[in-house]
């Protein structure tokens, strides 16, 4: 079940970036960046509350705070760096480098979650690599 989520992810994280590329034509990308962001909020909590799970916020530890608290600050990094390179970029090369991240998150869980390395991930992440750099060069 998991992979037809993340499969969705990737839809509409390729269908976010077409349509802030065309969105953000002529509009500060520090501007369209908040306005997307409120957007996401609103619709967050919506499904917060309509599938009822409001009231389970006071069970989250103080660890889980504080990382869900510097994931979101390194969320708001990312699309503010990601909103400003997409205005002043083409779509078609700053896609596959935001991409990039693919290979930086496979990085990081095995240096900071400790995943087991395997030949597979290694052989995907120099493909994903490679075929990144093919594309924004």
């Amino acid at each position: 079940m998991w992979a037809i989520y993340a499969l969705c992810s990737a839809f509409f994280a390729a269908l976010t970036s077409i349509l802030a590329k065309i969105g953000i034509e002529g509009v500060n990308s520090n501007l369209a960046t908040a306005v997307r962001t409120v957007v996401v909020v609103v619709m967050a909590w919506l499904v917060v509350f309509m599938t009822g799970s409001g009231g389970q916020i006071g069970d989250i530890s103080r660890k889980s705070w504080l990382f869900l608290v510097l994931s979101g600050l390194a969320t708001g990094a990312s699309w503010l760096f990601y909103f400003r390179a997409l205005q002043i970029g083409e779509a078609s090369k700053v896609i596959p480098a935001d991409k990039f991240s693919v290979v930086l998150g496979i990085v990081m869980a095995f240096i900071f979650l400790h995943e087991a390395v395997t030949t597979k991930a290694l052989v995907g992440g120099a493909l994903i690599t490679l075929g990144t750099f093919v594309l924004i060069f």
